[in-house]
């Protein structure tokens, strides 16, 4: 018996909403809800937008860091098998992808052209259409 090939590639990945994300739009305190809640994408990748907004590169690129490997972590335990569609339309893919985002931009400021390059890479493979100011 032959099986069919799916010819399409792997289905979208679509994580869970992430558990912080009802407080911080209430205007909690990012660094608490990282330290409450570390698994939260969306809070390591707003504190890399904070640094990075406040010309704290360092920081920035430590937040962003932690939020990308946090979340391929996710990813993985998520179906991701290391390529595929992370649609940004799906809210709770967000706090990766702007950690991701973060990590380039920081990568940027510290002149690091490859690592730039491959996070663009990365971001365009995971969602084409993604905004633009989200590109390094």
């Amino acid at each position: 018996m032959q099986t069919q090939r799916n010819l399409l590639g792997p289905e979208p990945v679509r994580l869970p909403v992430d558990p912080v994300e009802a407080e911080l739009a209430a205007g909690a305190d990012p660094r608490d809800l990282a330290r409450r809640n570390p698994s939260s994408l969306l809070a390591w990748a707003v504190l890399a937008e904070q640094a990075l907004d406040a010309g704290d590169d360092v920081s920035g690129y430590a937040f962003a860091r932690t939020g990308y490997h946090r979340g391929l972590d996710l990813l993985r335990r998520n179906g991701w098998k290391g390529a595929g569609a992370i649609p940004w339309s799906h809210q709770p893919n967000r706090g990766f992808l702007r950690a991701l985002s973060a990590l380039g931009q920081a990568a940027a400021q510290f002149d690091e052209a490859d690592e730039v390059q491959r996070v663009r890479a990365f971001l365009l493979d995971a969602d084409p259409d993604l905004p633009s100011e989200l590109l390094p």
